[in-house]
């Protein structure tokens, strides 16, 4: 039986890879989360803004079954 003597252990598929692969991960994760971080500021500072609220249309219930807020504008 031959003896393995080609140990690549710092070739790309050794030590070398598994820390090129770990920081890529990482590097990725960071990148989403910044992204996330920034769509989700970008909402905060223009939030939504219901208008008319009591011209809204009631679908597929009866009236009795909302809540009816009274002063809303």
């Amino acid at each position: 039986m031959m003896e393995n003597t080609n140990r690549c252990v710092f070739s790309l598929s050794g030590v070398t890879g598994m820390l090129i692969a770990t920081v890529l991960l990482i590097a990725i994760l960071v990148g989403l989360t910044i992204w996330g971080v920034k769509a989700q500021n970008e909402v905060m500072q223009n939030p939504y803004t219901l208008e008319n609220a009591l011209g809204i249309k009631e679908f597929g219930s009866s009236r009795d079954e909302h809540v009816i807020i009274k002063g809303a504008k």
